[in-house]
């Protein structure tokens, strides 16, 4: 199905009724019992933005999420041994979620920074995935079953540069269907792209992913303006809610806020 990106058009209000018109208030619908719950986060290698390294505080927001699965950017330091920065048993213990488990040696957590946390799940297959790009970039497509249900999570943060996140789209879309097996896919991560038309470096992704979900922002924290942070579903997962997770802590914690999701898998899904 594809699915194309597009800016909605809205009339500007008369000036005179900018003070006076109240402000709709949209009540989110109840969630189904069966709805799986995720986010992506940049954790800005738990430096907050009074350039305090609080890898606990880290901690404390990704139990906020109350998540089953959460992907995470800029877990590791960037250079040198590329050591891992949070406390993942103070992660364990406030939130229940563990890392996907890792073979890589050194004393990273993730790939190139890319963490995927997750509880009530059965990991079946954990693949690290180079990006091309001017800057060392990668992703980790993890394949597993939540309740029963199979699902693919490709944990990516692409390049600053527009070339690069263009070329690490198709990569995405060239991983995407040599391993197309009909599971359920979703990508989440920090795409650095906040352009909706036709100049996004996402555009390779449009045909992969199901309709479009208005994306929401989550940056900078303190007064979020672009959507840098995405979740992506395909065809056959449906998108029941996005948001960011915008408490206090999380406004301080890094320079991104987590987006959440909330998802209805293919109940007779067949990987």
């Amino acid at each position: 199905m594809n699915a194309k990106f597009s800016i909605p058009q809205v009339a500007p209000i008369p000036r005179r009724l900018r003070r006076v018109r109240p402000r709709a208030t949209r009540v989110p619908l109840p969630l189904p019992a069966d709805a799986l719950a995720v986010a992506s986060y940049n954790v800005h290698k738990c430096v907050g933005l009074d350039m305090r390294r609080s890898p606990e505080r880290t901690a404390r927001v990704i139990a906020e999420l109350d998540a089953d699965i959460v992907a995470l950017q800029e877990a590791d330091r960037r250079f040198g041994d590329r050591a891992g920065l949070l406390d993942l048993e103070a992660v364990h213990s406030m939130s229940g979620l563990a890392p996907v488990p890792l073979s890589l040696g050194g004393r990273a957590h993730g790939w190139h920074g890319n963490l995927l946390l997750a509880r009530n799940a059965e990991v079946e297959a954990v693949r690290p995935l180079q990006l091309p790009g001017l800057e060392p970039r990668g992703a980790l497509v993890v394949d597993l079953r939540h309740r029963g249900r199979p699902l693919r999570v490709i944990a990516a943060h692409l390049g600053l540069l527009r070339r690069s996140r263009l070329a690490q789209s198709r990569a995405l879309v060239a991983a995407l269907e040599s391993e197309d097996d009909g599971r359920s896919t979703l990508l989440m991560g920090d795409l650095n792209e906040w352009r909706l038309t036709r100049r996004s470096s996402l555009a390779p992704l449009a045909p992969r992913k199901g309709p479009a979900t208005a994306p929401v922002a989550s940056f900078p924290a303190h007064f979020p303006v672009l959507a840098l942070d995405r979740i992506m579903a395909s065809p056959c997962t449906e998108i029941l809610r996005v948001e960011p997770h915008d408490s206090p802590l999380a406004r301080v914690a890094s320079d991104h806020l987590p987006v959440k999701a909330w998802l209805r898998l293919p109940a007779a899904a067949v990987a």
